[in-house]
């Protein structure tokens, strides 16, 4: 399985996906990075393990739907089977969503529907989720469509929450279940038979 990856900052899902193709625990390799911002990490820890990097953004191309056809023949360029968003800020394009239609995942650490949309990223999930007195938490894969995380649901994970739990210690322990949650996810769909199911 060849997997694309997009990312705005630091790549630590993506980091596990490039370890888990390389001990061989995941039977897939890692074909491409594209990043809307030039100073990512992600971008750091594609080069060091010997992936092709690309900076794509609205300062390489001003125009959206030259953006969109740009990040659309670089993965195809790549032979890319699946685009992995990885802490991709930015929503894709009709052109990126059309060609990869139903290959698309994306990690959201929250228990979809719940707390998720515009605005729920990083942190500020996790301190939603305590200020609403939530029991438990999590981590969800889905595949990626029109709106910010509202495509179909692959795959969840539950995380209890502790007492005096904090924004900062949640969000360390659904980290942990979300890569997790990801990489068997993956391993499910690098099977043939599996992957014809979605």
């Amino acid at each position: 399985m060849r997997i694309a990856a997009m990312a705005s900052h630091g790549g630590s899902i993506l980091q596990a996906v490039l370890d888990a193709c390389q001990t061989g625990a995941l039977a897939a390799e890692v074909v491409l990075l594209i990043s809307n911002n030039s100073n990512a990490e992600a971008l750091q820890r594609a080069r060091s393990a010997g992936i092709e990097t690309l900076h794509l953004s609205s300062r390489t191309h001003p125009d959206p739907e030259a953006l969109d056809s740009a990040i659309t023949s670089a993965l195809q360029q790549a032979d890319a089977d699946w685009l992995l968003l990885s802490g991709y800020m930015k929503k894709l394009g009709p052109n990126t969503l059309n060609a990869y239609r139903n290959r698309i995942l994306n990690t959201h650490p929250a228990l979809l529907p719940k707390f998720g949309g515009q605005g729920f990223y990083g942190r500020k999930v996790h301190e939603a989720v305590l200020a609403a007195g939530e029991s438990e938490s999590g981590a969800t894969v889905h595949l990626v469509d029109e709106a910010y995380d509202t495509g179909p649901i692959l795959a969840q994970v539950r995380v209890p929450i502790r007492n005096n739990e904090s924004a900062a210690s949640l969000e360390e322990r659904v980290k942990i279940a979300e890569r997790r949650l990801l990489l068997e996810t993956l391993t499910l769909l690098a099977e043939p038979k599996q992957a014809a199911g979605y």
